[in-house]
């Protein structure tokens, strides 16, 4: 079945697997298998527990399994990698392009790391390493360095004869890059351009200049926005120097842009993207455990404060069912204001220069919610207790703490961000904690205040 024909959803794919696996026959796998490209089979293992992948895995044609490690998360991977004999996986790999091997190198043994280095040529070799001196997370990383490069000084004719004496092109190649005799980068030219404009015009009256190199330091989410914000298929990268090393492609961005997603959502679970979701049971106690050390420690901070107004609540018992009223308000007002900071930071729109304005529109959305819903929760308290300085108590809690919780969601992901700690990993935590804090010590000391006789 050809791929590009398929509508299947990746659930009614996964449902089709299961049945046939069920059924003990394994040819209508086969089948399925390979109507499927690489990514759609990675997904389809990570979705699977461990003894259906290792039956599916071993299905797989050759041809597919470089694409499919590439493309499964780590810890699945891994556990694929044991499962394959060295020869078969040096096949795998040998198809590869070079930034692709380069995420995978690490995972592999090391007698087939040797032994897939030995094979390359002298050229590929010095590329690959190229492509490891950078993090993984950084332009350098993500680079493929696979370009075609061009002088400006020939003839659109002549770039024309050299693209059919090559007779292949890199995917995604929508530019060919333009660079000087030393290989600094001057600027692109469109194949599009090559095809449809005089052939004896000159490169440098048809390239474009207005792009200008990535640096190999800029991080991938900067990238991701950078493609984004100019619509690039392709981009060059280049060294401090602006010689040309190599270029990112937008597979590679899409790929950065489905990682972070995932990252944020599990980061506020405590969890990591790379983690195999049917992974052991004790591997999965361990890490998880940790992270509910953390949020019992915050809970328990929470009930201290409590605990400080035991009399209070005994002779104002109503305070209690209310508590959680004026907690979760904070929390959720916190949590709207949280998010967005955090998305904001991912995508570049929130930083020093902006962070002051954005601090003063949020309290002022916090203000106006905060009398509003007071004034609900408040008049709710009082139809329900029939006590108006109950009411008046709660009220206050509430807009105090929707204050808070709009501060907390500014301020706590610009201070993570600078310790360089993960806002989207601990900023939940943290705000629930103050929120709690704050709403309860609010609820609980005004009712002492005020209420206590």
């Amino acid at each position: 079945m050809d791929n590009e024909l398929r509508t299947d959803t990746g659930q009614e794919v996964l449902s089709t697997l299961s049945d046939a696996l069920d059924s003990g026959k394994l040819n209508p796998v086969s089948e399925l298998l390979k109507s499927l490209n690489g990514a759609e089979i990675a997904h389809l293992l990570e979705s699977l527990p461990p003894q259906r992948r290792l039956i599916v895995w071993k299905l797989v044609d050759a041809d597919n399994e470089g694409e499919v490690l590439v493309s499964v998360n780590e810890e699945v991977r891994a556990s694929l990698i044991r499962e394959m004999e060295a020869g078969a996986l040096i096949a795998a790999t040998g198809s590869l392009e070079l930034d692709d091997l380069a995420d995978i190198l690490d995972d592999l043994p090391d007698t087939v790391t040797r032994q897939i280095l030995d094979s390359m040529d002298k050229e590929n070799r010095e590329r690959l390493a190229t492509v490891l001196s950078y993090p993984e997370d950084s332009a350098g990383g993500l680079m493929n360095t696979d370009v075609i490069t061009v002088r400006r000084d020939v003839s659109l004719d002549v770039v024309l004869r050299y693209l059919r004496k090559l007779g292949e092109i890199p995917e995604h190649t929508d530019y060919l890059f333009v660079v000087d005799r030393d290989g600094r980068y001057v600027g692109r030219l469109s194949l599009t351009d090559v095809v449809t404009r005089d052939l004896g015009l000159l490169v440098a009256d048809a390239m474009d200049t207005s792009v200008e190199g990535i640096p190999t330091t800029m991080e991938d989410n900067d990238v991701a926005a950078l493609f984004e914000r100019r619509d690039l298929v392709s981009a060059p990268v280049v060294d401090d120097n602006n010689m040309l090393l190599g270029r990112i492609t937008v597979d590679d961005v899409l790929d950065v842009v489905r990682e972070e997603g995932e990252h944020s959502v599990l980061s506020l679970a405590g969890l990591d993207e790379e983690d195999d979701m049917f992974a052991p049971v004790v591997t999965s106690v361990v890490r998880r455990g940790w992270w509910l050390g953390i949020n019992l420690l915050t809970a328990l901070l929470a009930a201290w404060v409590i605990t400080r107004f035991e009399a209070t609540i005994a002779q104002v018992v109503a305070l209690a069912v209310l508590m959680p009223v004026v907690a979760s308000m904070g929390g959720i007002a916190g949590g709207q204001t949280l998010v967005l900071m955090i998305r904001g930071i991912a995508v570049g729109q929130v930083g020093p220069g902006n962070a002051q304005a954005l601090l003063t529109k949020e309290v002022a959305v916090a203000l106006l919610n905060g009398i509003l819903w007071a004034l609900v929760v408040g008049g709710v308290a009082i139809l329900w207790y029939d006590e108006f300085s109950l009411g008046a108590v709660v009220a206050l809690a509430i807009a105090v703490n929707l204050m808070a919780g709009a501060l907390a969601g500014v301020i706590i992901p610009l201070v993570m961000q600078r310790l360089n700690i993960d806002p989207a990993l601990a900023g939940n935590v943290v705000l629930t904690t103050v929120t709690d804090v704050i709403g309860f010590s609010v609820l609980l000391g005004l009712g002492t205040i005020f209420l206590i006789k």
